[in-house]
Order: structure tokens, then C-alpha cells, then sequence
């Protein structure tokens, strides 16, 4: 591979400089890394991190970091110039010490096509999909050897965890947010209009079957979008029934091989949904009953192969756009 010459940053020359790692491309495609050049053999241990958005992960980056068992920690990304390792090294070099911390930034579809990419992949002991946006990661990775790779990597039971965008693409379904976001009023009086986008079948994790997921929940309002996505999905007939896992800004679920999770740093939502909705078309306000929901609290623990866990159940409803619930001074958080 090259060395990367043009269009490199003066601060990303002052990161290498600080912490003894070179920038490395392959057609458009960056690779940056620090720490031990050659590969450590080691035992990784599954788990998932599920991560809302935010700068305060220190526990999600942590438990990404100790199931590495000391190995090789990656970072994949779509959007930025940065080296972006400083985020990894700083939140977890000290607590848990790693073979190396890299980081790849794609740039287009092609660069997933580059048979270099592959093993990098399938060398990392961890791999963390940072925030940005995550109809990127659709286009770039969806149906190439990129996402053959990280399913491998699921699959032989590696740690794997997203933040924002990169907790959006971890479930079976996902927005995809392929036109542009949408916010929650717009969703609800139009289920079908142009940017209600979904995707699924990207990342084959068990645990997250029949579940799509949401970031930076109350904080941006996004409940009345989320529950036009389940109604979509149950409408289209992409599934009989529904779960979705929303987590807050600074909150991250993190979920252990048998579906118990630890929600941590803020709250986390689980909903679900298992009858069709009674309206659900272009340009009519969305009306769906027999929303199920879980709210739990830092702290709490949810198994998502029982669906039951610590903290408050209640019922949504949503009429006409309009959203009610069952619980004390009718809060729908």
C-alpha cells in the first residue's frame, strides 16, 4: 500500500508525529493506525454495544476494549479527515491495553471492492462503527465483500458495537435515512412520504432480529418517527411483528451472547409492536395501536430474548398522528 501524500491535514501530521502511526491508502480509501504493526493472537469474547449518540461512551468503548482481549480495535467510518484513534486511545488505552487501535475511512462503494480492505477487517479483534450518516454505510458496504466481512466477524463471535449512525445499521432493519433524516411531525403525517427510508438484512446479528434501532432518542424527538418505521415494516410486510431498541444521547445498551443487556449512562426504550396498524398510508397521519413499551433507567438490566427486564412498562397509542399513552400525566417517554 502507498503512503497517503496529498490532501493530508497539518494536524493529522502533528497526530502521527505524537503517536507513531502513518496514514495508509489503497485506492480512495484511508488507514490509519498506532500501536504494534504485526497481528496478536488472542481470544475475543462476543458482545454488543449499542450506543445513542454522544461524547460520553466511556463504559461502551470500555466494554468494546476489554472483549478484545488485548487485540486489535477498529474503527470504520464514512465521513471526517481526523484520525479519529485519539477518541479510541484516550477513552480506553489506559484500562484496557490493546495490540493496536485503527481506524478506515471509506470514501465510495469502491473502496469496499479493494481485496486489501478484507483482511484488516478480519484481523480486528473489535470493530466499532463511529457516528456520521448512516446512509453511507448503506451504499459503501451493502452487498460487497465489506459486509460478507463483518458478518464473518459476527458470526465467530468478535465484539461489535456502533454509536449514532453506527448503532442505526445494527439491527435487522434500519432507517437508512437514504434521502435525508426526517423528524418525528413530518413522519407521522406522512408514513410513506419520500424520506421514510428503510433498509434491512445488513448485519445478520441474532439478538437484533425483527428489531430496528434508534439514537439520540428523547433528546431529538424521535419517538414518533420510530413508530412509523415499526408501522412501515408491519404494513409492508417485512415482518408479523416488531421490537426496537431506542437509546438516548450518552446511553448505550450493552448486550452480552445471551440477550442480557446492561442499559448505561442514561435511558434506554424498548418497544414493540405485534398487530398491523390500522392506518398506515401516503399522505394520511399514521394511526397504530398496542404499542408495548419498556423504559429503563441507567443501571437497569433488559434481556432482549425475553423481552423483560428492569424498569417501567406502558402502552402508546398513536391516532391520527397523534400520540397518547397510558402512564402517569400521559408522558410518552
Amino acid at each position: 500500500m502507498r503512503l497517503c501524500k496529498a490532501g493530508v491535514r497539518t494536524s493529522l501530521v502533528l497526530f502521527s508525529l505524537l503517536f507513531g502511526f502513518l496514514p495508509v491508502c489503497s485506492a480512495k480509501w484511508k488507514y490509519f493506525r498506532t500501536g504494534n504493526s504485526a497481528d496478536l493472537q488472542v481470544a475475543p469474547r462476543a458482545g454488543f454495544a449499542l450506543m445513542g449518540g454522544g461524547s460520553k461512551q466511556d463504559a461502551a468503548f470500555r466494554f468494546l476494549c476489554e472483549r478484545a482481549d488485548g487485540g486489535d480495535f477498529l474503527v470504520l467510518r464514512a465521513s471526517g479527515d481526523d484520525p479519529y484513534i485519539d477518541e479510541v486511545d484516550k477513552e480506553i488505552k489506559a484500562t484496557c491495553p490493546l495490540n493496536s487501535a485503527a481506524t478506515i475511512l471509506f470514501t465510495d462503494r469502491e473502496d469496499s471492492a479493494d481485496p486489501k480492505l478484507i483482511p484488516i477487517i478480519q484481523q480486528a479483534e473489535s470493530i466499532y462503527f463511529a457516528g456520521g450518516d448512516q446512509s453511507d454505510y448503506v451504499r459503501f458496504w451493502q452487498d460487497t465483500p465489506v459486509q460478507d466481512a463483518l458478518n464473518k466477524h459476527i458470526a465467530a463471535g468478535k465484539p461489535i458495537g456502533g454509536s449514532s449512525a453506527g448503532l442505526a445499521i445494527l439491527g435487522q432493519f434500519s432507517f437508512s435515512s437514504m434521502i435525508d433524516t426526517i423528524f418525528s411531525p413530518e413522519a407521522l403525517a406522512n408514513p410513506y412520504g419520500n424520506k421514510v427510508t428503510l433498509s434491512r438484512d445488513f448485519l445478520r446479528i441474532p439478538l437484533l432480529d425483527h428489531t430496528i434501532t434508534d439514537t439520540h432518542f428523547v433528546k431529538r424527538d424521535r419517538l414518533g418517527r420510530l413508530l412509523v418505521f415499526m408501522a412501515r415494516i408491519l404494513q409492508d410486510r417485512w415482518d408479523t411483528s416488531v421490537r426496537a431498541i431506542a437509546v438516548d444521547e450518552d446511553a448505550a445498551v450493552l448486550l452480552e451472547p445471551d440477550g442480557q443487556g446492561k442499559v448505561v449512562g442514561g435511558r434506554a426504550y424498548f418497544l414493540e409492536s405485534t398487530k398491523p396498524p390500522a392506518l398506515c398510508v401516503y399522505r394520511e397521519p399514521l394511526t397504530l395501536s398496542g404499542i408495548q413499551v419498556h423504559r429503563s433507567q441507567a443501571g437497569d438490566s433488559f434481556n432482549v430474548k425475553t423481552w423483560k427486564g428492569d424498569g417501567e412498562d406502558y402502552l402508546l397509542r398513536v391516532n391520527r398522528g397523534v400520540i397518547t399513552s397510558r402512564i402517569a400525566n400521559h408522558r410518552v417517554y
